[in-house]
């Protein structure tokens, strides 16, 4: 992506976060979550913290402000090259210095990253400013997805789908092989498809593994009948993609293959779902409804999805207790499980993307059942 690209994007982000503080009565907003200061700026150093002042875009950018230390004097000229830097070792401080001498009277902070020490520490040595807590502002924003975002989550998608389909075409789910060797061998493989890094670490269960909803790999070997879920993602410039996907080995059983039916279809209920305006519980309940309907409802453990972006797990989350609407530009996973302790279980999930004529579909792996 270029230097243009970002700026545009990223200067964009601030307008709407300033007409956000401007809502909420806030003169500036002090951010000190990394991942907030690269969705504001694209910087992606240790050690940073933003002001973004509230004032209209008249001259708005004139008073935000990067601050971070002599390590990232170089990287932060080249990744923000559009915003005044500072650079010093505590950049929170530098950046309240700021703004007492800009006169903001009412300073929003990030509470919920913010420990008790520091904000006592501002306080002390800023008594002129009424700190006020703002927690998840730049959350907030982050949940709908510019379109440079997406073509950053459907490469990390894409990634993730040519690994696994390089696994299974060189025969890497066999019978004899360890579950660690198994996610090893896929997390290389997504490296060598085009990943900056892994979403997370790789889960592979086998067998009874399988109905743990987030066992990790073990030395447990694959045997043939085993029912063995892969669920993994690649990272493509920060953000994560999210895929689970499960196979028989060698031979099904007629418990296994109805199991993978329901889930199927509870899965395509859930998409299918996936609207702007929907209620996430709504969305949730479309595909728990399925199950329930089975009598598996208390075999399905887990919350139906959850956004995905800088981080694996965001905003919004979809489960029975979920709050709120879709947005249009929203991404996020559908991925219903059922799990038979000590047999097995299946799980299907994709990403997907939020759209006014029907989600788009990030995942292209097939869903169909396959016995490698």
């Amino acid at each position: 992506m270029s230097i243009h690209r970002v700026t545009a994007s990223t200067a964009a982000r601030r307008g709407r976060l300033r007409a956000l503080l401007r809502e909420h009565s806030l003169d500036a907003l002090l951010v000190t979550d990394l991942l907030n200061i690269r969705y504001l700026t694209g910087f992606t150093g240790s050690n940073a913290a933003l002001l973004v002042t509230a004032a209209d875009e008249s001259g708005a950018e004139d008073r935000t402000v990067i601050c971070s230390d002599g390590r990232y004097l170089v990287q932060v000229a080249e990744q923000v090259p559009d915003l005044r830097a500072e650079i010093a070792r505590a950049s929170a401080p530098r950046l309240l210095e700021l703004a007492v001498a800009w006169g903001a009277g009412t300073l929003g902070f990030e509470s919920h990253v913010v420990t008790f020490d520091q904000h006592a520490a501002w306080v002390e040595a800023a008594p002129e400013i009424g700190f006020t807590r703002a927690p998840r502002l730049v959350e907030q924003l982050r949940t709908v997805k510019d379109e440079g975002e997406i073509d950053l989550l459907r490469r990390a998608c894409a990634a993730a789908d040519d690994a696994l389909a390089a696994l299974i075409e060189r025969g890497g789910l066999r019978p004899g092989r360890t579950e660690r060797e198994v996610g090893r061998e896929l997390e290389s493989l997504m490296f060598d498809h085009g990943a900056d890094g892994i979403s997370f670490e790789t889960i592979v269960a086998a067998g009874p593994n399988s109905a743990i909803p987030h066992h990790r790999p073990t030395d447990a070997v694959l045997r043939s009948g085993d029912l063995l879920k892969l669920d993994f993602g690649a990272q493509i410039g920060g953000y994560h993609s999210d895929m689970t996907r499960t196979y028989v080995l060698e031979k099904v059983s007629q418990w296994q293959r109805d199991l993978y039916d329901l889930v199927r279809e509870a899965q395509a209920a859930g998409r299918a779902a996936l609207a702007p305006g929907a209620e996430v519980g709504a969305v949730d309940a479309a595909a728990r409804s399925v199950i329930e309907s089975a009598g598996y409802g208390d075999l399905f453990l887990h919350g139906l999805g959850h956004g995905v972006g800088l981080e694996i797990h965001e905003a919004p989350g979809i489960g029975k207790l979920g709050t709120g609407t879709l947005l249009c530009g929203a991404v996020v996973t559908v991925e219903p499980g059922v799990y038979f302790s000590g047999r097995g279980g299946v799980r299907i999930e994709d990403t997907l993307v939020v759209r006014e004529q029907g989600p788009e579909l990030l995942t292209l792996t097939s869903k169909d059942l396959v016995i490698v």
